[in-house]
């Protein structure tokens, strides 16, 4: 079986670090290790319409900024398709197929579906589309035969209902869906990542994000205010590292070479960690450390971004092309899900009439 990852992110802004770190970093060392036969990576503009419905220019305008993300970050068109979902018509008629395998309790149990209900208030007058947001995905992962699907812990759920999904279908019609695999960050810091307020969600509705395209004066400036120990008023008081949103984003970020040029008086990590718990480190100095190792992060991130903006036909190119791909896998897929259905009524000339006259032929009381 060939090896097929499939992930993506909603258009509704520019990329932050945590959309980095919980998936986009892994997904571009998945790319350059050979080790995948199909890479496809979606901006999901349809269910970010389910809570945008009344606002399609944001989705829209938001299009491009994600994708300049995408290849600022150095997903490469040569070894990954990058599509826009809105335009695999194929992903909709999956969609209401699977419908029919869910029900409406098991929809309410899901606990990413709660919260994100929760989150945008929509508890009283919940939208169909939103609601119905796993079963979308579940053909989103499907459509491509995806073996793999790289996100943060919070898609677990996600992730469990599109295999109960595959699990019916292949029940029921016989075995034609793959059922994917969960990837989950290897950093334990990157699976959530807080943001730089200590809230436990970086988000853009609350203003707590650092974005991949933030110039190096916002990046300083976001660093320089974050969220410490609020018990750390002096520098010689021992001071707490878990749950200090400063030492989580060195977890995430920092490697044994930023030591060496920006902090050479500590070999590592855990040596900062243990001065800070012992006291006599201010936040000031790992602040500054970890913006030296933020910048250093970001910085060819934002050059190529730069570059890109100045050749936004090509990038125009890349997404035509990689939908056009991906629009092919899926029309395969829906032509072996309809198959297995038994409505591809026009594949063979005889079927509908064969299966007519079998009915007729059966003694009357013979079906029930």
């Amino acid at each position: 079986m060939s090896k097929i990852i499939l992930t993506g992110d909603r258009p509704t802004g520019r990329l932050h670090i945590g959309h980095y770190v919980g998936s986009l970093r892994r997904r571009v060392e998945l790319q350059e290790s050979g080790g995948f036969d199909e890479i496809y990576i979606m901006i999901a503009d349809a269910q970010a319409l389910t809570d945008n419905f009344d606002n399609p220019g944001k989705v829209r305008e938001n299009i491009m900024q994600v994708a300049l993300d995408y290849l600022a970050a150095g997903i490469d068109p040569e070894k990954s398709n990058i599509l826009i979902q809105s335009q695999i018509p194929e992903l909709t008629e999956l969609t209401f197929y699977y419908a029919n395998l869910v029900t409406v309790a098991r929809l309410q149990r899901n606990p990413t579906v709660k919260s994100e209900i929760q989150m945008r208030g929509f508890e009283g007058s919940i939208p169909v589309g939103f609601f119905t947001y796993p079963i979308s995905q579940a053909a989103d992962i499907t459509a491509f035969k995806a073996t793999t699907v790289p996100v943060g812990e919070d898609q677990e759920p996600m992730l469990e209902q599109t295999r109960e999904i595959v699990r019916s279908f292949n029940r029921i019609y016989g075995d034609t869906l793959v059922e994917p695999e969960i990837m989950l960050p290897e950093n334990e810091a990157s699976l959530r990542l807080p943001g730089t307020d200590g809230h436990a969600k970086m988000s853009k509705s609350l203003g707590n994000c650092i974005y991949l395209s933030d110039d190096e004066k916002s990046v300083q400036k976001k660093i320089m205010s974050m969220f410490t120990d609020p018990g750390h008023l002096r520098i010689e008081d021992p001071g707490k590292v878990e749950g200090n949103t400063v030492f989580t984003y060195l977890d995430a970020f920092s490697k044994p070479e930023h030591f060496t040029e920006f902090l050479p008086d500590y070999e590592n990590l855990d040596e900062l960690k243990d001065h800070y718990r012992r006291g006599g480190l201010g936040d000031v100095k790992i602040k500054k450390f970890l913006n030296k190792v933020m910048q250093d992060t970001l910085a060819p991130i934002r050059e190529r971004r730069k570059e890109y903006e100045q050749n936004l036909d090509y990038v125009y190119e890349v997404l035509k092309k990689g939908t056009e791909k991906a629009e092919q896998k899926a029309a395969s897929t829906l032509d072996d899900v309809k198959r297995s259905m038994r409505i591809n009524y026009f594949e063979d000339d005889q079927d509908l009439i064969n299966a007519y006259k079998n009915r007729a032929e059966e003694p009357e009381g013979g079906r029930r």
